[in-house]
């Protein structure tokens, strides 16, 4: 099977079956029709077809080494630099689409099934089965062209104790039992982005556990369709209210909804798994498969695309009420400058000093990577407050799309003008901007980017004690010796 359509898309969601918990109502089927889902995903629908067009299928897609026929390039296996540009121009067409606002299109989790495929002798030294799993799942969902999502936290509750610490066992969730055919879940993991729409969800293990015996029922990763038996989602608020294009620009188009997932033993087979017990492998499965390098390369060109949205929507912003020759107003559109071009200089680096990984996968330069994920969530929250600081009362006195084009409409365009719009076009640009910066949509891409890759300050401390710093700690003890000088 080829690289899928919109169409094809919507209509896997209108016929499979579904457990989703939202705004009160419990759905089993009728997901793509849905309000709460409807708008988004028909925005992941035009990804898909954006596939098939032809001026961009040299750049989407590429010959299935299995079937010969166009799969997507987000699953490409990269051999060369070459293959990492390719890759990257691919997500950007998907990211650009979005302006980076979807944080969980397909390629990222692509991006990290095709490392962990590549990587399958590691799972293999655990179990050969788990080796032979990966590499037949990843050539499943990349045949099939899938979407996935996954989840790989724990729910909130005693946060000063593991899993096996709580005071329900069962509150996360953990290998309940073995049986001929697989394994058995019960309990809740946290938090899945786009649960309810994908085809397929993906449970990783934490990186958190501890090697000891009572941590080895919650140590596990293994993939299953949404529609298993047992599979529940909760949803929370969908930030699509139903309004429309011009009340809620990106949020009517692009909320990715959040679920926790319950199973209530579920059973996985065999085939699924790709790792039972063995919490130390788990807590190295990112990092000893590079699968966290590759899902930084796609989340590093997807904040590039963002990033460059917020540079345009701040300049029109600025160039609308003429705010541009304040200095002050300058220095902040510098610091958008000045991060796009970090993060393009990050990304440019890492594929230029690319190199094979010890399974033979070509893999970006981490260290430039790994900077620019832990930077991200300190900047964006800055470009919040820097849309917040130029819109200022502007972004407070915005009429809806009913004032605007009713019998208010006449006094939208005289007393709500801008220096270079008319009032109806003030209007839409400055409900973007509240979008971006103030709405619930808004505040949960703030929130989401802080987050992104886990507490920021854990993050921190595994850059510093992993990054090579004794070079330069010698040539300072150099110094102080006084050798050559």
């Amino acid at each position: 099977m080829a690289v899928r359509t919109g169409a094809e898309f919507i209509e896997n969601l209108r016929t499979a079956p579904r457990d989703v918990q939202v705004h009160g109502e419990r759905l089993r089927s009728g997901i793509a029709d849905h309000p709460a889902f409807r708008s988004l995903v028909r925005s992941y629908a035009r990804l898909y077809d954006l596939q098939h067009e032809p001026a961009l299928r040299d750049i989407m897609t590429y010959p299935s080494p299995t079937s010969g026929e166009p799969v997507g390039v987000s699953f490409l296996m990269p051999q060369t630099r070459e293959d990492l540009e390719k890759r990257s121009r691919m997500i950007k067409v998907w990211a650009d689409h979005s302006f980076g606002m979807l944080g969980r299109t397909a390629d990222y989790l692509n991006a990290a099934v095709m490392a962990m495929a590549g990587a399958a002798d590691w799972f293999a030294a655990a179990d050969r089965r788990f080796g032979e799993n990966i590499r037949k799942y990843y050539e499943y969902i990349r045949e099939n062209d899938l979407l996935l999502t996954h989840t790989l936290i724990n729910p909130q509750a005693n946060r000063s104790q593991g899993p096996s610490g709580q005071a329900d066992p069962y509150l996360a969730a953990r290998i309940v039992r073995e049986t001929d055919r697989g394994i058995v879940i019960r309990g809740a993991r946290m938090l899945a982005t786009l649960g309810p729409i994908a085809d397929e969800i993906m449970v990783f293990p934490s990186t958190l556990l501890k090697a000891r015996p009572e941590d080895a029922p919650y140590s596990y990763a293994f993939a299953i369709p949404c529609d298993t038996p047992g599979l529940r989602f909760i949803c929370r608020e969908s930030f699509d209210y139903g309004r429309g294009t011009f009340d809620h620009p990106l949020g009517s188009r692009f909320d990715e909804n959040d679920a926790v997932v319950i199973f209530d033993d579920v059973e996985v087979p065999y085939e699924r798994c790709f790792m039972i017990g063995h919490p130390e492998l788990c807590n190295a499965l990112y990092s000893e498969t590079t699968a966290v390098v590759h899902m930084t390369h796609q989340v590093v060109v997807k904040n590039i695309a963002k990033t460059e949205f917020i540079l345009g929507l701040v300049s029109l912003l600025t160039d609308a009420i003429q705010i541009e020759r304040f200095q002050h107003v300058q220095e902040k559109i510098a610091e958008v400058i000045i991060a796009l071009e970090f993060l393009r200089s990050a990304l440019r680096r890492a594929e230029v000093d690319a190199a094979p990984n010890r399974w033979g996968v070509m893999t970006p330069a981490w260290p430039p990577l790994n900077a620019a994920r832990n930077w991200y969530p300190k900047i964006y929250p800055r470009f919040v407050e820097i849309i917040k600081q130029l819109g200022a009362s502007g972004l407070m006195q915005i009429p809806t799309e009913a004032d605007v084009f009713g019998d208010a409409r006449d006094d939208v365009e005289r007393y709500m003008q801008a220096a270079t719009l008319g009032g109806v076009e003030r209007v839409k640009l400055f409900r973007l901007a509240w979008d971006v910066a103030i709405s619930a949509f808004g505040n949960r891409q703030a929130l989401y980017e802080y987050f992104f890759f886990g507490d920021p300050v854990r993050m921190a401390g595994a850059l510093v004690n992993s990054y090579d710093r004794k070079p330069y700690m010698e040539r300072v003890r150099e110094f102080l010796a006084g050798d050559g000088w």
